[in-house]
């Protein structure tokens, strides 16, 4: 994947989040209190985009079935059975571009 841009700071304010695609991948882009995540964006369960959730602070819930990850690390925190953890990603910011890389 590389370095890739995910948007301008301003396009993601505190407590939102969008979708990117890079490289055949589907990758949540989130803003935490002004720090910026990224992660998988598919559920590890049913494939549900996790862009189409909620996000409360750092938590992801997933819009389907309600499985929730940390958007911090990518790790699975509550689902009636095991899921793996999820992919997460660098995140930088330059000036007010966001880029994400693996």
């Amino acid at each position: 994947m590389g370095k890739i841009l995910a948007g301008k700071a301003s396009d993601i304010p505190s407590g939102k989040m969008i979708k990117l695609e890079a490289d055949g991948k589907d990758i949540l882009v989130t803003n935490v209190d002004g720090n910026y995540y990224a992660m998988d964006d598919t559920c590890a369960h049913a494939g549900a985009s996790l862009a189409e959730g909620s996000l409360d602070d750092s938590i992801i819930t997933c819009p389907w079935h309600g499985a929730t990850w940390d958007c911090k690390t990518g790790k699975m925190i509550k689902f009636g059975v095991q899921l793996k953890d999820l992919a997460s990603y660098k995140v930088t910011v330059e000036s007010d571009d966001i880029f994400v890389e693996d």
